[in-house]
């Protein structure tokens, strides 16, 4: 059989196959530590889910409008114009079952043979697979230590072309948990002013798990508006990764291209997952709060054990739920601590590399499991370094 060759090399996310080979070692009886998949230990908040099952009860059982309910959409509006004052129009929002989905359809529109799409390296790794399986180079742009914090503007302006056609922006950042500076945001947003072929997808997923500061959405930037995508969606901020709901906010004519996009690939979202998303907006927000706070303190632990491990330096991560330590003190490649640290310790991470090339050197930790687990791992990986570290 034939395979063709864009699709014979997609990419994938090798948090899942980590993910994967955890759980055949604890099926073996393993005991095994998950700091490798990005996910909420928390269950999802139970006026949402009683607002799912409400929605079967009362026959909410067919189509939907393939952007979304006219209420979630509606919803969607109304928290960003609580959250960050904003206006935006409910026919710009197109709802979609997760947020990999707002990525391929940008990819298509603004992919295809000769075109660039910008994205960070290190950075998310659908980016590049979406980008590439559309036929687009991607060239990725610098991010910078301490902890990938953030980038240059001036570097990611640099790497412009009369190729590049979309720019790819993620604050705060998976894998480094960087939130980029408000200043640096923008410089970047006064540069594109002199590229205005150039469309930006900003990447809002974690938006709402900021520790130290306050997040800078590119959406109150009003010089962009008109070529601006912003990906969101409840996943990280409400427990919701297996409900795969997740919107795009699309710039005039784009909204509309993306809802056939929409009707082509998937009619429209889960009926009973829409209606919770509602729930998810518009109720008691404590439970995402409370998720917050308890990142923030796992994230402070998380930090100061693994400054104290040998061969390791740990810049502290402004958001997301994510540490991503220089490791290259202890000798050892990215590569191989993941996969030793999981045969032999039972503890999962993520080489940086699978976050691309500028990754060597990192290994992501996800910090979104107990203390416990995080005290636990700490533990393991401490005794291994003493013994493996000069």
């Amino acid at each position: 059989m034939q395979i063709p060759a864009h699709i014979a090399t997609l990419g994938t996310e090798t948090a899942f196959e980590v993910l994967a080979r955890a759980q055949a070692l604890a099926a073996r009886g393993r005991s095994v530590i998950n700091l490798g998949i990005g996910q909420p230990d928390f269950p999802t908040a139970p006026h949402i889910v009683e607002a799912a099952c409400r929605a079967l009860v009362d026959g909410h059982h067919g189509y939907t409008p393939a952007n979304g309910i006219p209420a979630l959409r509606e919803a969607i509006v109304a928290d960003l114009d609580r959250r960050l004052g904003v206006a935006v129009d409910p026919a710009q929002v197109v709802v979609v079952p997760g947020g990999k989905v707002t990525l391929a359809f940008a990819a298509q529109i603004f992919g295809g043979p000769g075109a660039e799409i910008l994205i960070p390296d290190p950075g998310y790794p659908i980016y590049r697979s979406l980008v590439e399986l559309s036929g687009a180079s991607a060239v990725g742009y610098p991010l910078h230590a301490p902890g990938g914090a953030g980038f240059s503007a001036d570097e990611v302006l640099a790497r412009i072309t009369p190729r590049t056609r979309l720019l790819i922006v993620n604050s705060p950042a998976n894998p480094t948990g960087g939130v980029v500076p408000a200043a640096e945001l923008e410089r970047l947003v006064a540069g594109l002013e002199r590229h205005p072929q150039v469309f930006v997808l900003t990447d809002e997923i974690y938006a709402r798990l900021v520790f130290d500061t306050e997040h800078t959405s590119l959406l109150r930037a009003a010089s962009l508006r008109a070529r601006l995508i912003v990906l969101d969606g409840l996943s990280k901020t409400h427990a919701m990764t297996g409900w795969r709901l997740g919107w795009g906010i699309w710039p005039g004519a784009l909204a509309e291209l993306a809802t056939r996009l929409a009707i082509n690939l998937f009619s429209c979202v889960n009926t009973a997952a829409q209606h919770a998303a509602v729930a998810a907006l518009t109720g008691p927000q404590e439970h995402v709060e409370r998720m917050v706070a308890s990142f923030a303190g796992r994230r402070d632990a998380i930090v100061a054990a693994l400054a104290g491990l040998p061969g390791i330096r740990c810049a502290r991560p402004g958001g997301a739920f994510y540490a991503f330590p220089d490791v290259s003190g202890t000798g050892f490649t990215a590569r191989t601590l993941q996969d030793r640290w999981l045969e032999e310790l039972g503890v999962a991470t993520i080489a940086g590399t699978s976050f691309g090339a500028r990754g060597e050197g990192h290994v992501r930790f996800s910090y979104a499991s107990s203390l416990a687990d995080i005290h636990e791992a700490m533990r393991r990986l401490g005794g291994w370094l003493h013994d493996h570290v000069a």
